[in-house]
Formats: structure tokens, sequence, C-alpha cells
């Protein structure tokens, strides 16, 4: 243990923690297709195996079938607001494109926004529709309009106007017996959140009973942007506690059940889709794969409970979705743990803390990187008792460093005897050979914590520093900060005792190479952390080095 650097150690740590996260994503177990849940094909035609049963309000004695999906017209209708650019399908009012005109894809293409939903590409779509439950005598198939029907609408675009607060798009359906359905979206200025209202019209003989389904479907998990930097894409939702599935496990991996005031949304880095219904609600979650092996699809959804209207009335069924950013302040205030789709993973319970104290310097600072470095100069100090027992153990074992050496010449092989020597020399010169592992690894999981807030958080993205960085969230465009940083890790080596091992020489001396390569790719604001954490070490190590050094000097009766 003396010759291991606590900063071996924390490097260690933390590439090993990255290369998990990369091993799990590449080589974890991969559920396989289910073809017995697939959605069926005959002679092109499509059956509505994508829309949950229509359970049974008195008896089970009421036919499913599986009633072909005919092709029909259908059209496009784009919602243009402040935050939101929209395509609505009239088969079923599917949201089949959004794009996020006020997130472009990067700082070099400010006209090229963000896209989230995306049918064409990544088969990614946010459905609803409401379903007839099976009642005896009442043929239910035609008495509620699912993502199949075929809506119709007044205009085909829709846009803001800057006297508008709110923009309402309608579409409307009817079955032949008079059940007549309007199902609007409410779009507002400056919101991500958007309402969806499904009225209801009795006009026949009989009582509607039905209710109202929400889900998302999407493609095969799509391959990452980078080897380096691991961040979670698949489905999320919430029963009370926050769960995370793949896409590829939705299907036989998620249990139906019903849950109270839960939501369900797929993630991705920065951006979410999210259903989200009001807090009184009950719902039944569920899951299931379709489309084929070749062109595999996953849908996550939840099924409202039975509403029944008489004949002459009409009731509303309201939900809403979340298509935009993860940003933690509105998501948390919209329904409990929707905030916790920013994905800090297990470490969200210093991640968040982390993260509140940075958005307060942000507020006051006015830029990012500046609120990076004053936080880590605000951690510093928090751990600045901790790291001082670190580094004056360190340089005790610097200042006994010949008498280690001398010990090594004199016992040879002899790692017994070697190892004897040594635990006396510690006590004679009150040395704690774990006194400078200890203190860096309790700070560990904080340092990882702030890689994940500075990772996930969506307020970085595209937040500009200083002269050449003008977004902290991608890589240096130049590696001045990574080669800085590989710099100051060479500083702290030569600060600390040379290891007696030769192998373990030669790792120390590869490791700021090593750490080199890997930050040169990470995004600017974990690259400026880790350089400013380590000038502020390094101030501090050399600081308690010199003190220790002249006190040994003293002792030993050296003259200035």
């Amino acid at each position: 243990m003396d010759n291991l650097r606590p900063i071996l150690y924390l490097s260690l740590v933390f590439l090993l923690f990255l290369i998990w996260q990369a091993w799990r994503v590449d080589y974890g177990p991969q559920p396989q297709f289910d073809p017995q849940r697939a959605e069926a094909t005959l002679n092109g035609e499509t059956f509505r195996d994508d829309v949950p049963d229509a359970p049974a309000s008195e008896a089970m004695d009421a036919p499913v079938g599986m009633d072909p999906v005919l092709s029909l017209d259908r059209q496009r209708i784009r919602v243009v607001t402040d935050t939101l650019d929209v395509l609505i399908d009239t088969r079923g009012g599917d949201l089949v494109r959004a794009d996020l005109p006020t997130y472009p894809v990067s700082l070099k293409q400010p006209d090229n926004p963000v896209r989230i939903l995306d049918e064409r590409l990544r088969d990614y779509v946010a459905q609803s529709g409401l379903i007839h439950d099976r009642v005896p005598g009442i043929e239910h198939a035609d008495r509620a309009p699912s993502h199949h029907a075929i809506f119709q609408a007044e205009r085909s675009e829709y846009r803001m106007e800057d006297w508008q607060d709110e923009l309402v798009v309608p579409l409307t359906w009817e079955s032949e017996d008079g059940i007549r359905v309007t199902k609007t979206y409410t779009f507002r200025r400056g919101d991500f959140l958007v309402d969806v209202d499904h009225r209801v019209e009795n006009h026949s003989d009989t009582t509607w009973t039905g209710r109202q389904y929400r889900q998302l479907r999407h493609g095969p998990t799509p391959p990452r942007d980078s080897w380096f930097l691991y961040t979670f894409t698949g489905a999320a939702l919430y029963d009370g506690k926050y769960i995370k599935e793949s896409l590829e496990d939705l299907g036989p991996g998620v249990q139906d059940r019903n849950i109270s005031a839960g939501w369900i949304s797929i993630i991705q880095h920065y951006f979410l889709t999210a259903w989200v219904p009001f807090a009184d609600e009950v719902n039944l979650l569920y899951s299931r794969a379709v489309g084929t092996p070749e062109r595999p699809q996953y849908i996550i959804g939840l099924r409202s409970e039975p509403v029944s209207i008489a004949p002459g009335a009409y009731d509303v069924l309201k939900s809403r979705i979340w298509i935009g950013p993860k940003e933690q302040q509105p998501l948390s205030k919209i329904a409990d743990g929707l905030e916790l789709t920013v994905d800090y993973g297990i470490f969200t319970v210093l991640a968040k803390p982390l993260f509140w104290l940075l958005r307060v310097i942000y507020d006051f600072v006015g830029n990012w990187g500046w609120a990076i470095i004053i936080l880590t100069l605000m951690i510093k100090l928090v751990f600045y008792k901790l790291s001082e027992a670190s580094y004056r153990s360190m340089a005790k074992m610097r200042a006994v460093q010949p008498k280690m050496m001398a010990l090594k010449e004199r016992f040879g092989d002899d790692k017994q005897r070697m190892n004897q020597a040594l635990m006396e020399l510690y006590k004679k010169e009150k040395i704690n050979p774990l006194g400078g592992c200890l203190p860096i690894l309790i700070q560990i999981p904080v340092f990882i914590a702030l890689y994940w807030v500075l990772l996930e958080s969506v307020e970085l993205r595209q937040a500009p520093w200083i002269f050449w960085i003008q977004d902290l969230s991608i890589r240096d465009p130049f590696f001045v900060l990574p080669l800085l940083m590989g710099a100051s890790m060479i500083a702290q080596y030569k600060l600390n005792p040379a290891p007696m091992d030769p192998v373990q020489q030669k790792i120390m001396m590869a490791l700021p190479i090593v750490f080199t390569v890997f930050f040169a790719f990470f995004p600017a604001g974990l690259v400026l952390y880790w350089l400013v954490n380590n000038l502020l070490s390094i101030a501090q190590q050399y600081y308690i080095t010199r003190q220790i050094e002249k006190t040994a000097n003293i002792k030993g009766g050296s003259k200035k």
C-alpha cells in the first residue's frame, strides 16, 4: 500500500466506471424478439396488435377480432409555436414528428432544430386514442377512434401568432351510430407541455362505455454517438418509484399492472417525451413488442379506467404530453418523479444538490463555465481537511523516501522482512500507510456525481464559457483543456513520492497520457472541472509538502 498513490486509485476507479457503463450497453444480455407478440401482417395489411385490449364491462363473450387496417387517405397537419414544430397525422391524430426550434442540433447549424419524435427514421411516435369496452349486445369495434381511425381537420397548418398565448388544434371523428369525438391539442407559448383532450358526445341510442389510452412507440435503440460517454436511451416510468427499461425489454420485460399518479416516457440525452396523466388517475401500464424481426418496434402505454356516457350526454377525457428538454425545474412541477428523467443514476442523491448549487451560482454569475469553476472551488473547500490529511500522509511518505529505498536495497527480495521493516518505519515516523488513500476514496462518489451533473444537465448544452469554448457540452475543439489537464496530472505525479515498484512507476507515468486521450473526447465542461480540481489540488499539496519538508529539515538540524 505504501507505493500506491491515491491519484492512481481515483483514476483507476473512474476509468473502470466508464468501461463498465460501456460494457453493460454493448455486451450485456439482450432480450430476443418475441414473434408471438409481433404485429401480424398478411397481404400487405396491418392488424391492430398495437392497440390495447378492450376490456369487458360485464362479460367476456364478445368476440375480439383482429380487424385489418384499411389503407385510407390521410394528411399531415403542421403546428408551429415558439417552442415546438410538430406534425400531426390525421390517422389517429398521432404526433409523428416534433422539432424543437429553440434547441439547434449544434451551434454550427443554428437553423437545424433537434428532432425528438421521428416516424420516418426511428419509428418514434406519440399515439393516443379511445377504445370501447366489450359490452354484450353492442358492437364495440367502431364506437371509439383508436390511433388507426381517420380524423378530419379544418386546416393543414396552424401557427402561433405574436399576439397568441395559446394555439388550439381540433380533429373530429364520428361513428355511423352517432358517436362524435373531438380530439384537441392545446399548445401554449413558452411551454413544452401539450394538453390532449378527447371530447366524446354520445348521440346514439345506447350508453358509451370506453377509456382512453396513451402510448409511445419506438424502433430499436439507436447506436451511441460516443463510446466514451454513455447516456441512457430507452423507456422510463414512474409508479411510486422511478424505473428504467431498455426499449428491447419492453414487452415480456414489463409486467402489466395498475399504477396511480404515474407516467411513462422515452428518454434520450437531454430530451424526452412523456405522457403525464393527471394526479387522481389510475391507469393500466402495458408494454409490448410489435413489428417484424427485421423491423421491431416497442410500445409502452397507459390505459385509463372506464367512463360511461349516457345517450345525449358528453364527457371529456384529458391527458398531457411533454415533448422537450429535461429541464428539472418545470418537470418537477408537472408530476412527481418526472425530474428524475434527468438521469444521474445511482448518484442522484448527491447529484441533485450539486446541480441545485451549480444553478444558484449560475444565476449569480451568469456563465456556466465560471459556475463550474466556483463550484469546484467550493467542493475543494468542503473536502479541504480530508485532502489535507491525504497530502500530509503523502508528504511524509516523500520525506522518508530515502529511508524506504535504503530498506529495499538492504532486504532485496525478502518481502516478509521488507514489510516488517516498513511497518516499523511507519510507526517510528507516525505515518499511516492508508492515510493517503482513504480521504481520496471517500471523495470519489462526489466526483462521479458531479461528472453526471455536467454530462446530463441540458442547461449546460451549448452554453459558452470564454474564448474558443463556446459549447461546454462538447469536446474542446482545439484540445487545449485536455492537454492542460494532462500537464496538471504530470505535475501532481512529480509532487508525490516515487513508487519503489518499477511497474507502478510505469503506470503512474502512463496515467496522464491515458487520461489526456480519454478527456480529449469529453465535454469541455467536464474537462474544465477536472483541470480546476487538479490545479487546486496541486496548490494545496505543494503548500503542505513544503511545510512537511521544512519541519523535517528543522528537526534534522539543517541550517538555512
